[in-house]
């Protein structure tokens, strides 16, 4: 996700946490009264965002909430906790859902993101079929397309 969206020399942490925490802070910082799954503190909003240099800020993820959330969804925990870690990302870069456009075009980029964050899959190795044979054939695989920059296929 860093890579793809050029921010190499940016700093940003992420922590995962649980709901008694990310409930305080919700409430501290936000006047929410009860867990969530996301929050995201981006250093580069508000008084004095100028002088927050590399720093892009803090994405919190809930784990007890993303769990339920990827059982209720069918989910796997870690394509759950991927796609709040490029929400949080997308929120420290400006990106908001408050309207139904920006909702779809912020979902959109955050599939894209989580895309990108997936592991490559590699093709199945085949054995060979020889007596005796014990390494796995090695076969060439295609040559990867580097992407351009962020927005461009």
């Amino acid at each position: 996700m860093i890579e793809l969206l050029q921010l190499k020399k940016l700093e940003v942490s992420f922590l995962l946490t649980d709901d008694d925490r990310i409930h305080e802070l919700n409430k501290v910082y936000r006047h929410k009264d009860r867990p969530t799954d996301v929050l995201a503190f981006a250093m580069r909003e508000g008084a004095h965002g100028e002088l927050a240099g590399d720093v892009l800020g803090d994405v919190i993820v809930s784990i007890p909430t993303a769990r339920r959330q990827a059982s209720e969804r069918g989910a796997a925990l870690v394509d759950e906790v991927t796609m709040l870690l490029a929400h949080g990302l997308l929120h420290l870069l400006g990106w908001d859902h408050d309207t139904a456009a920006k909702d779809r075009r912020m979902r959109a980029e955050t599939e894209r993101l989580c895309a990108a964050a997936a592991p490559k899959r590699r093709p199945p190795v085949k054995r060979s079929s020889k007596a005796g044979a014990d390494k796995a054939e090695t076969r060439k695989l295609p040559a990867t397309r580097k992407r351009g920059s962020a927005g461009k296929d």
